[in-house]
């Protein structure tokens, strides 16, 4: 064997390679020897544990001094004192990245000599880089820091993921303890545990409590349990009857598996092909904690709940964890995960720019980043919003940022969209910039493209930035420097209330207007829609109501529908610079009309979108008579750079295209109206060049749309403000996970080639349909809403499960079980949810936890994934975010044709009897109509939903402008064929293929087994 392969010895050379690297004295870097690498990372973990006094600085005050150490299971930051408590600690495995010296955008607001640069590190951690910046007192402590910090983060990435998961849980049970402790011996006693029980969600009698306990409790100290016998005494009281049950129908009533019975049960339920006694040997050996049963090869219930909670037992699949996908394929044929302003920490008005952002969304896996350019002093071109209060940051630290974060996560090209606002002097200094320090990734001369009508791959541009920006036409002489190109950027169209005079924040005349008009903005906005991350954002919009009175002669705004349409479909030549003018109007229009309206309906959602973008082009109309088209200097130098992604205005998508290589750009509006109204056209138009769409001017609170319809259409970058998590993020994610995080994710072929409306009822007629058959059957240790008023104290939450299909607009809908009263540790649902899908290549589903209350309902958590990326049988489903729960479901999917007849449902949505949650609840069904959306408005303030509700409309709940807030098309077809050998799962066809005829087989099973169906 050899020893250079084993994992143990691979995890140590990296270590010691990680120590040469970053181990230095005095400031600068030495090569230490691996033999006192041990002796180095003890005396690093030594001293965080002991613990070190610093400064944390922040942004607008003095700084803080705390008192920072490591914990003893070198999990965590902590530090005191802080009014947090426990909660004051940073994991490491949040940690993103650790930075010496004064590099963050904290650190620049001090004077130069403030602190001493080798006394100074930052900390980046969680999903929105947030910066913990700390001053020691000596460059020694900080060094001590930072190279045992890295040592962490180095050990943590080189674990795999079933280690990983079992050093969380690990974890989680000793925070547990140590929180539950609350006197601080080490130990817990009865009345410690049944307040843990009413913490964790879990509604058992006492008695049943301290019968366990007692079990648990063997050894001499009577009445207290210590960690060990904690452990035990967690595992008794969780011990799975859902599994316990599966197990036993897989293994004859024994109370094991065979390899016999493991085989049989990863081949008929979890579908996996070429399984063999080697492999099931393997499982046996990795997840069986019983050294008997190991050496007579069963796997008791603790095993088989091991392996069911393992990484292999997720719902999504580990081969998408990987690049899956054929690459080779032009880029107008995938979607590109992309941002807006990347540079933005917050709002679009007054917030933080920061060069980290770059680093953090590039290191996520976008892959196309914007620049919005600047004249800057002494020649320097900088990066802000511009004419607004955001804060400015120079071009060339962003672009030497890009240069050393563009590749780490990914190595398929990056797209960096230029708005140019500079003058010809200052171009020529980002060209400067950008050929110097981008180097050989600009240089395209070396890729290979066999159709030059065609755009070329990801596959050839891997390791390349390719530069979206203006091009000087082809008739200007090739001697000239520069040139007048159109200007149809957006930035620098703000209402004039918001521009400062000369540009200068500091010496502008206007400053303090600019400054109060600014907050009065974004205060009023967010005090009237009340922005949030609402899990449910179909039921907000935020709406811009006319005043009282009329806004001048020439723009009465009718309310009939025939004016509507009129004025939906006014030339394109509003482009995104007005939509950005109507921020003067917004204020002025909203302070007295605007105010967070509850949708009732689709209609009524989609109605508030074309009435708001109505507004904005009543408000601007007086801007588009009467400016005539603007053009600017183009400098040569920046021009060259430009090759496959030439920046142009919204075209009329059903003209002929004149070339490939050519990115349109949309605001959100004005594609949702051709969306609507040319939805064919649209997808034809993105099968041959880059279409990018890009937020309305009305989220000034960088709030996100709905990306879903423009995916829909074949919008290849529909770009997102990354600052804001929420619902749409999530679904982002959930699309780009599908192929390994890349970037790309391969359009389906039907979208590739050929024409359809997605917004048609049968878009692809006579077509095979997908049948997605879930069994909700448990959820474990779903923990209390984050923002209950009375924290743990609180009551025992009362789960029910959401399941949302995200899609074509014929595909979408939602489903949801029934309440489980007081039980958020083990709650057994075992209800049959039933989905019918015409494209379920783009199509996400959505898991939602609810907490049922009789005046609404909380959010708990979700999980979203690719439809493709479902893994069948029986799979957890983690939520994302919270460590520990999960829900427990069977995946089925089935090809059916034409339309599935409803069939005989399940029992009431809210049928509010814990004793019938068993795994043999669904044994009584009874007929169930699909619930109307205004049945979901009712079910905020009932325990039982409406009965004999209309069918809903099919279509985008969210596609009206909403409040703040895995993974899409696998192309299994492309993904090469492993080794025979090795256990491979089912796979689906990319694409529908023509229906058979619909076996008598199938009818009888889904009429047979009493299902909740959806068309």
């Amino acid at each position: 064997m050899d020893i250079y392969r084993s994992p143990l010895l691979q995890h140590k050379f990296s270590v010691a390679r990680l120590m040469e690297e970053f181990f230095w004295i005095g400031g600068s870097i030495v090569a230490t020897s691996k033999w006192k690498m041990g002796q180095i990372v003890e005396r690093c973990m030594s001293s965080m544990q002991a613990g070190t006094q610093m400064i944390k600085l922040r942004g607008s005050s003095k700084g803080l001094v705390r008192f920072y150490y490591l914990d003893e299971h070198k999990s965590c930051i902590r530090w005191r004192p802080s009014r947090k408590n426990e909660k004051a600690k940073i994991s490491i495995d949040s940690i993103q990245e650790v930075c010496e010296g004064k590099q963050s955008e904290i650190f620049q607001r001090y004077a130069d000599g403030s602190f001493d640069p080798n006394c100074c590190f930052s900390i980046y951690y969680g999903d929105h880089m947030e910066s913990l910046d700390l001053v020691s007192s000596s460059g020694e402590e900080a060094r001590t820091w930072i190279t045992g910090l890295k040592y962490l983060m180095a050990g943590i990435s080189d674990e795999d993921s079933l280690s990983k998961r079992q050093r969380t849980r690990d974890q989680w049970l000793k925070q547990t303890f140590d929180e539950a402790d609350k006197n601080g011996d080490g130990s817990l006693s009865i009345s410690e545990v049944l307040q843990l029980m009413h913490k964790l969600n879990v509604n058992l009698p006492r008695q049943k409590v301290k019968q366990m306990f007692k079990e648990a409790d063997t050894d001499d100290n009577q009445g207290t349990l210590d960690f060990d016998e904690f452990c035990a005494f967690y595992k008794m009281m969780s011990t799975r009857r859902d599994l316990y049950l599966l197990m036993l129908s897989y293994s004859n009533h024994k109370d094991y598996l065979d390899i016999d019975d493991l085989k049989r049960f990863l081949e008929a339920e979890q579908k996996m092909n070429n399984v063999t006694r080697e492999h099931c040997l393997e499982i046996i050996n990795q997840f069986e904690p019983c050294p008997e049963s190991k050496q007579q090869g069963s796997l008791g219930i603790d095993g088989f709940t091991n392996y069911m909670r393992s990484p292999t037992g997720d719902i999504f699949n580990p081969e998408h964890h990987q690049v899956n996908q054929d690459m080779t394929h032009p880029l107008s044929q995938y979607f590109i995960t992309s941002s807006h302003n990347t540079y933005l920490m917050g709002d679009q008005l007054m917030s933080q720019s920061r060069v980290d952002m770059y680093a953090w969304v590039l290191q996520s896996g976008c892959r196309c980043v914007e620049v919005d350019c600047w004249d800057g002093p002494d020649g320097e071109p900088i990066v802000h919003h511009g004419y607004t209060l955001t804060s400015k940051i120079l071009f060339k630290d962003v672009i030497e940022t890009i240069n050393k974060y563009a590749f780490i996560k990914s190595e398929y090209p990056v797209i960096l969209s230029i708005e140019n606002h500079c003058s010809v002097a200052q171009q020529k200094k980002m060209a400067q910039y950008l050929t110097e320090i981008l180097g050989d990734k600009l240089d395209l001369s070396s890729v290979v493209n066999e159709d030059p009508t065609q755009l070329p791959s990801p596959e050839s541009l891997k390791g390349k930035i390719l530069v979206k920006g203006k091009k000087l036409p082809a008739n200007i002489s090739e001697d000239a420097e520069e040139g007048e190109v159109s200007d149809e950027d957006s930035a620098d169209e703000i209402d004039d209330d918001c521009k400062l005079m000369n540009g200068d924040w500091k010496a502008s005349s206007n400053r303090k207007r600019v400054e109060n008009i600014a907050k009065k903005k974004l205060d009023s906005l967010i005090k009237e829609s009340k922005i949030r991350d609402c899990e449910d954002p179909n039921n907000f919009a935020v709406t811009i109501l006319p005043p009282s009175g009329k806004l001048g002669p020439k723009h009465d705004l009718k309310k009939n529908k025939h004016n509507e349409d009129v004025e939906s479909g006014e030339d394109s030549v509003i482009s995104k610079r007005h939509n950005r003018s109507l921020m003067g109007s917004f204020s002025k229009c909203k302070k007295k009309g605007s105010k967070l309206k509850r949708t009732s309906s689709v209609e009524e959602g989609e109605d508030e979108l074309e009435s708001q973008g109505n507004l904005s082009r009543a408000s601007v109309h007086y801007s588009k008579t009467s400016r005539q088209k603007k053009t600017m200097k183009l400098s040569r130098a920046l021009s060259d750079l430009v090759k496959y992604t030439k920046s142009v205005g919204s075209h009329d998508v059903e003209s002929a295209i004149s070339s490939s290589w050519q990115v349109s750009s949309f605001s959100e509006t004005k594609a949702h109206q051709i969306i609507q109204q040319k939805a064919a056209q649209y997808l034809r138009f993105n099968q041959h060049q880059l279409s990018r769409i890009y937020p309305s001017s009305y989220r000034v609170d960088s709030s996100n749309y709905n990306p879903q319809p423009f995916w829909n259409a074949g919008c290849q970058l529909v770009a997102l403000n990354y600052q804001s998590e929420g619902r749409m993020l999530q679904l982002n994610r959930a699309k780009f996970s599908a192929n390994g995080n890349c970037g790309y994710v391969l359009k389906p072929k039907c979208m590739c080639q050929g024409v359809f409306n997605p917004n048609s009822e049968d878009p692809l007629f006579g077509q095979m349909k997908k049948q997605l058959v879930l069994r909700i059957i448990s959820g474990q240790q779903l923990p209390k809403p984050r923002d209950s008023m009375l924290g743990d104290r609180g009551e025992i939450i009362d789960p029910f499960v959401e399941v949302e299909i995200i899609g074509l607009p014929v595909d979408c809908c939602k489903e949801q079980t029934r309440v489980v009263d007081d039980n958020g540790f083990n709650p057994m649902w075992e209800e049959t949810l039933v989905f019918s899908l015409c494209m379920p290549e783009i199509a996400l589903v959505r898991f939602l936890v609810w907490d049922h209350d009789p005046i609404g309902r909380d959010f708990i958590g979700q999980r979203t994934i690719a439809f493709t990326s479902m893994m069948p049988g029986y799979r957890h489903v983690y939520l994302e975010g919270i460590e520990e729960a999960s829900i427990f479901v069977h995946v089925a999917i089935n090809d059916v044709c034409g339309k599935v007849k409803p069939a005989l449902g399940l029992k009431g949505l809210f049928l509010r009897n814990p004793k019938q949650a068993s795994l043999d609840s669904h044994a009584a069904g009874q007929f169930n109509h699909k619930h109307s959306f205004s049945s979901h408005i009712l079910r905020r303030t009932a325990s039982a939903p409406t009965k004999s509700q209309k069918k809903p409309k099919k279509g985008f709940p969210e596609i009206a402008i909403d409040t703040k807030d895995n993974r899409s098309e696998g192309a299994s077809e492309d993904r090469e064929v492993g080794d025979s050998s090795r256990p491979r799962f089912d796979q689906e066809p990319e694409c529908p293929s023509p229906a058979p005829p619909l076996r008598d087989e199938a009818n009888r099973e889904v009429q047979g087994k009493g299902l909740k169906v959806k068309n």
